[in-house]
């Protein structure tokens, strides 16, 4: 296939990881990548580091005295598209797979990803995605984070054991040709760089495959309000994707911010109208009800013991997410960056 090809056609791969202070987490996402079933003559490692403060680079240090297909290279962007961009340049192989810092892949990971690749006409391929938890906070987060009513239509979250096309990917294995086409990611995305970008190759006519036999985790947040944190930047970034993209956006991903809106009107109305307070109560107690309904099927199909954390932390997805993305569109209103 190409000239790192072996005898039996398979195209050599690299992996490129952007990360930037995951001390707590790097060391197993990158061994997950190392015990890859994948040929390792044909398999190249770059982990583009932010320059980490936390011994992150010294983790990987020690890892490639050891393993001399893994090379690091400097990220001064700090930020995740420009990592991605310095690595793919990097980069030897004819598919090209992202992994982040915070996430492992199952040892069948590349091997599945090459094999769809190949064999199913599709440009990039991703697997549904299993977040958890390392407490019972964080793994009450975790599903809320798997949960539709958390997260909405996101099929990588919410959809097991189903071989679909999909919007978007998690941890994606891209063919060069695509990405050639594409060109590189948006370096002003500090989030949302991968929506942006998989819109990109779709409007190509780029196909995008959420397999069944591609799996890996992902390590949620440890507390609600790194949680908010998080989402509160994926709404306040998702407003640049609405402005480049449009067409990219779903009629889903504008209910946070209607719920938040109204909320805000509500409250500032409500001393002035006996309309307004009644509508207020309607929304506060309808949002409730459906918090508190999800919360008991969640936990019936996790664990019971996240019954009481799990309307939190729906409240921190949906509060934050929505005041991020009501911001951000503020803020490009003002001709404001995002990050200012």
């Amino acid at each position: 296939m190409d000239r790192f090809a072996d005898q039996d056609g398979l195209p050599f791969v690299s992996v490129v990881m952007p990360v930037r202070n995951e001390s707590a987490y790097v060391e197993r996402s990158l061994r997950s990548v190392l015990n890859q079933d994948y040929p390792s003559h044909l398999l190249e490692v770059i982990v583009a580091d932010g320059m980490s403060t936390d011994g992150t680079r010294d983790i990987v240090r020690d890892i490639q005295a050891t393993h001399p297909y893994v090379t690091m290279i400097d990220n001064p962007g700090l930020v995740a598209p420009t990592a991605l961009n310095l690595a793919t340049a990097a980069a030897r192989g004819t598919i090209i797979v992202r992994v982040d810092g915070h996430c492992e892949i199952a040892t069948d990971y590349v091997t599945n990803c090459v094999r769809h690749l190949l064999e199913d006409g599709v440009d990039g391929v991703g697997g549904s995605l299993v977040t958890v938890g390392e407490s019972d906070t964080a793994r009450a987060i975790a599903a809320a984070m798997s949960s539709p009513f958390g997260v909405g239509g996101a099929a990588f979250r919410t959809v097991k054991d189903r071989t679909m096309l999909a919007d978007t990917i998690p941890f994606p294995a891209y063919t060069r040709k695509i990405i050639e086409l594409a060109g590189p990611y948006d370096e002003t995305f500090v989030r949302n760089q991968d929506d942006e970008y998989n819109y990109r190759i779709r409007k190509l006519g780029g196909k995008l495959l959420l397999a069944a036999d591609v799996h890996s985790r992902y390590y949620s947040r440890a507390s609600l309000s790194s949680l908010a944190r998080q989402y509160y930047g994926y709404g306040l970034w998702k407003a640049p994707v609405l402005w480049k993209h449009p067409r990219q956006m779903k009629g889903r991903q504008f209910v946070p911010a209607a719920f938040v809106l109204a909320l805000a009107i509500g409250f500032v109305l409500s001393p002035f109208s006996a309309r307004m307070r009644r509508l207020l109560a309607g929304t506060v107690l309808a949002y409730v009800g459906a918090s508190g309904f999800a919360s008991v099927l969640v936990a019936r199909q996790s664990d019971w013991r996240y019954l009481p954390k799990l309307p939190t932390a729906f409240a921190a997805l949906h509060m934050s997410y929505g005041a991020g993305f009501v911001l951000g569109i503020v803020k490009r209103l003002a001709n404001m960056p995002p990050g200012h």
